[in-house]
Formats: structure tokens, C-alpha cells, sequence
């Protein structure tokens, strides 16, 4: 049950600043312009809130949570500077269908992402 009151938390963070920034960017131009880049961010931030409440269900050490809180910020940095990477290079080197520019695709790049992380889950078992 705990883990699924982290996801719901999650799912309702993201969902409403997405539905905030829609309504934003028809009826408030100026704000939503004025915002810029903060928006989007604040959805990535929770990614953060769902650490910080894995930890709050948790009796880890405070060195065990360093590391732990270190492995996971090393591992978003890793995968958001790899979607940055195949998402540039697929936009130089190769012609990708109208239907899935921009969003589509990235979306393509994520389920194969995903799957090729779920796969190193059978190597070894923690």
C-alpha cells in the first residue's frame, strides 16, 4: 500500500501542473511565456518527491540514505542525458516519420530505454 501512495502522489503532482500549464498556455500567454522552462520542471521534480518519501517509509542510516540518494540522482542524470543524446542524434542522422516528431518519438526512445533497463534487472539480484 506504500508504494502505491508514493505513485498516486506522483501521478498528481505531474497531472496537475500538466493541466496547469495547458490552461496557462490558452489563457494566460503572458504567465505561461513568463514561466518559460520552470513548468516542465517542476513535473521532473517529482522524481525528487518520490525519493524523499521512498526514504520517509524506510529506517535506513543516514549513510545508507547518502548513497542511496546519490545512486539515484546518478541514475536520472544518466538516463535524461541519454534520451538527450539519441534524441539529437536522431535528429541529425535520421529521418524520422512526421507523424512521430518531437513527443512521439521521444516516447519511442523511452519504451526501448525501458526495456533495455528492465533487462539488466535478471543480472543480478539484489
Amino acid at each position: 500500500m506504500e508504494r502505491l501512495n508514493i505513485l498516486v502522489f506522483i501521478i498528481t503532482i505531474a497531472a496537475t501542473v500538466q493541466v496547469l500549464e495547458l490552461l496557462m498556455d490558452k489563457f494566460l500567454p503572458k504567465l505561461y511565456n513568463a514561466f518559460g522552462i520552470y513548468l516542465p520542471l517542476i513535473t521532473v521534480n517529482c522524481v525528487v518527491l518520490a525519493v524523499s518519501l521512498f526514504f520517509v517509509n524506510r529506517t535506513y542510516s543516514f549513510s545508507e540514505t547518502a548513497v542511496f540518494s546519490f545512486g539515484s540522482s546518478l541514475g536520472w542524470m544518466l538516463a535524461i542525458v541519454l534520451v538527450a543524446g539519441i534524441r539529437e542524434k536522431m535528429s541529425k542522422y535520421s529521418d524520422v516519420p512526421r507523424g512521430l516528431k518531437g513527443k512521439g518519438i521521444v516516447f519511442v526512445i523511452l519504451g526501448i530505454l525501458a526495456l533495455a533497463f528492465i533487462g539488466f534487472t535478471g543480472l543480478a539480484s539484489i
